[in-house]
């Protein structure tokens, strides 16, 4: 992200945030219309230069999205920096033809990629690992700064709220308090052994890998018999839209059909649908 920042010439966050917060907030926000046109360029053909002003004229709130990440106690210059990471990406997945200005469509980029960072970096061993503990962990420790350590009432009201058991309420709030622990370090006191001495390596067990491998080949099976569920349009749109490697646009699907680019969307859209409920069946 450095070497694309200092391209568009901008200082890294990393090198003087003051500098660089000064630097972002000088450039001129784009009107709606600016923006459509630049996004229009990018997605119909390629215009590096087109990316460049969308990204340099969204910069601005990457730096107040991150600021309000401020309490983890990682360094604000490193949480900018993941947050325009998810901005570059947004940038490049964004669709003009879905109606809504670039941020609205970022933001989720912008906080995925500071989320991810905060996860990685918060503790030494990981509080969080699937979607629904990443989002407990989030909105637990926002919770906690308010209410401290919670009752039973508070406990079962979370749980309701964020559609988890309150046994994981419970277990990510002993997560978060609990303190990092050197997973080999050595100390006189023998009640309290490192981890090393008694957590399994379980890397190159035969039986995980197994199973592994029979779940991913299980779930692979499934999705291809969902999509033979489609018809061949909406197959064709979810393949080329997701699965494939270089990704087809809204509009260039909707040129090759004949039909607008919204019409794609709402096809998808209903693919989706049809395939969530054929892996629910």
């Amino acid at each position: 992200m450095s070497n694309a920042l200092t391209h568009y010439g901008i200082t890294p966050p990393t090198q003087s945030l003051e500098s660089y917060i000064q630097a972002v907030n000088r450039i001129p926000v784009l009107s709606a219309e600016e923006e459509r046109e630049l996004a229009l360029r990018l997605h119909r053909d390629g215009d590096v230069d087109a990316a460049r002003r969308l990204v340099l004229a969204n910069l601005r709130y990457v730096v107040h999205i991150a600021r309000g990440y401020s309490g983890y106690g990682l360094p604000q210059a490193d949480l900018i920096q993941e947050g325009n990471i998810g901005l570059l990406k947004a940038v490049k997945r964004f669709d003009p033809a879905v109606g809504v200005r670039l941020i609205s469509f970022a933001v989720h980029w912008i906080r995925a990629e500071i989320h991810e960072y905060i996860l990685r970096n918060w503790r030494i061993v990981k509080v969080a690992t699937t979607k629904a503990q990443r989002k407990l962990f989030f909105n637990l420790r926002k919770a906690k700064k308010r209410l401290g350590w919670l009752n039973a009432e508070e406990v079962q009201a979370v749980a309701e709220d964020l559609g988890v058991r309150p046994a994981e309420v419970l277990e990510m709030e002993r997560r978060l308090a609990s303190p990092d622990t050197a997973f080999d370090a050595q100390g006189e006191d023998e009640e309290h052994t490192a981890p090393v001495a008694y957590l399994a390596d379980l890397r190159n067990d035969p039986e995980r890998t197994l199973e592994e491998s029979e779940w991913a080949a299980f779930n692979h099976r499934r999705l291809a018999e969902a999509l033979e569920s489609l018809d061949a349009r909406s197959r064709d749109i979810v393949q080329r839209r997701w699965i494939d490697e270089e990704k087809t646009t809204l509009q260039a699907l909707a040129d090759e059909y004949g039909v607008s680019a919204e019409r794609i969307r709402q096809l998808e859209k209903a693919a989706f649908k049809k395939l969530r409920d054929h892996l629910a069946a």
